[in-house]
């Protein structure tokens, strides 16, 4: 039993994505709410996009570590990024992170006029799905 990614014919074939997920029946999913780059105070790390998108990731460890779970374990990420920042900077801060595990997740992306933190420039949330032992 495991999770297929998928990459259709005739969609783009990207190294980054897939496009098609299938959770098998049985598999508990995850739902991580959005992470910032915020210590355990609440405080953003820093002005620099690429520090704050290791520390989003880094607390989506921490909680999906508390489900149980895994980076690898990871579906669907959606990703939030603060209209006026680097956008390269922050996904390639990333994007070595979000495909652990094989094929890589399903990604969805955005640039945004703001976030609910005020000082952040990126938020990530997913969805996780663990198959039973």
């Amino acid at each position: 039993m495991e999770i297929s990614r998928l990459q259709p014919d005739g969609l783009f074939a990207s190294p980054a994505f897939s496009h098609v997920a299938i959770v098998p029946a049985g598999a508990t999913t995850i739902y991580l709410g959005g992470q910032n780059g915020v210590d355990a105070s609440g405080t953003v790390v820093s002005t620099d996009v690429a520090e704050q998108s290791v520390r989003a990731i880094d607390n989506a460890v921490i909680a999906l570590d508390a489900a149980g779970a895994s980076l690898a374990d990871v579906v669907q990420w959606t990703v939030l990024i603060a209209a006026e920042a680097d956008l390269g900077a922050a996904y390639g801060a990333i994007a070595p992170r979000l495909a652990t595990g094989g094929a890589p997740p399903l990604v969805i992306a955005a640039r945004v006029a703001g976030l609910g933190v005020p000082g952040a420039l990126i938020e990530v949330s997913a969805i996780a799905a663990l198959l039973p032992a």
